[in-house]
């Protein structure tokens, strides 16, 4: 039988993390992921104590269709930034994995030179979990990163909607990868991902495929032109690069560097961050009270016949939110 290593004390959790221990900073990223009671309060404590060290990174969410090279595009970024002098980490936002168990990073030979590298550090998304909790986990992990030393935060999704919003809502920047020639050039408009975007970037843009890229950008920087800027002090740039070859991926982090330094000279790069800190209070409160729902005995056995005399139409949804509501005192 295998037994679970005793957690160690929270000042050398602190230490460790601040000391840029990879094997500690691992530790305390498992302990704020953990789910159990005991944990909890260690972690909460943890998060406290490491927050003053925390902020100086840079955050970049990135997303993109399937097929759009998100892991060549983070390898080859991320190896870029490490040689000029950075330390990198990575995270992913994977909503499948609460359906699969699985994770978008779980093979990290995606990522054959970062994961290589000790100035880098790649983390799958939890394995369990609503959305919202596996979002709130990676800002935690942001944090701990942060803490450790790393100044650029990678946080990758796959998902679509609910995850692109959660990942936009936890970085300074957000970049959309686009295909060449794909035939969906406005696709991602329509659903509102590239609403989100600060960057668009069209990968692939090497050999045969280099006209194709910048077709698909002019299209892109047209259309974005109709849409109209979402910050007033930013116009959403759209560039082509080659994940494959490299060639490109220095004009696309001198657009994030220019995205934040204009922010910060709007005033407005401060105004988000503590903005998103408040959100986020929000989203732990309404995940502690979808806990609360999940570990009530007696709501549970209740919670069936309510859903279904609503679908039925013999209860009104506000007499049965208050009927919930009564289990919790309120």
């Amino acid at each position: 039988m295998i037994h679970a290593r005793p957690l160690p004390p929270l000042d050398d959790l602190v230490n460790g993390v601040r000391e840029g221990r990879r094997a500690m900073l691992a530790r305390a990223i498992t302990l704020v992921e953990s789910r159990k009671a005991e944990h909890r309060a260690l972690a909460e404590e943890l998060m406290q104590a490491i927050l003053p060290f925390t902020g100086q990174a840079l955050r970049v969410g990135i997303t993109g269709v399937p097929g759009v090279g998100k892991s060549t595009t983070i390898d080859a970024l991320g190896a870029w930034l490490l040689e000029q002098g950075h330390r990198v980490a990575v995270l992913a936002v994977d909503p499948s994995s609460t359906r699969t168990g699985g994770s978008i990073l779980g093979d990290k030979t995606r990522m054959a030179r970062l994961s290589m590298d000790e100035r880098a550090f790649v983390r799958p998304s939890p394995s369990a979990g609503t959305l919202g909790g596996v979002a709130a986990r990676t800002r935690e992990t942001m944090l701990l990163c942060e803490a450790s030393g790393y100044d650029v935060v990678l946080v990758e999704t796959v998902g679509v909607g609910q995850s692109e919003t959660a990942v936009a809502d936890m970085t300074d920047t957000f970049l959309v990868l686009m295909l060449p020639g794909a035939g969906d050039e406005l696709q991602g408009i329509k659903k509102g991902i590239v609403e989100l975007a600060d960057i668009v970037a069209v990968n692939k843009a090497e050999g045969a495929n280099a006209a194709r890229a910048k077709a698909a950008a002019g299209e892109y920087r047209a259309a974005l032109h109709v849409l109209g800027g979402r910050e007033a002090h930013w116009s959403t740039p759209v560039l082509t690069y080659s994940g494959l070859t490299g060639e490109g991926i220095a004009e696309l982090w001198t657009q994030v560097r220019l995205h934040r330094a204009r922010a910060e000279a709007a005033g407005a790069f401060a105004d988000k961050r503590s903005a998103q800190q408040v959100r986020w209070m929000w989203t732990l409160f309404d995940d502690r009270l979808r806990e609360r729902l999940r570990s009530d005995p007696a709501l549970r056995a209740e919670l069936p016949d309510i859903e279904r005399a609503v679908a039925g139409g013999t209860l009104a949804p506000t007499l049965a939110a208050a009927r919930i509501a009564r289990h919790f005192g309120w």
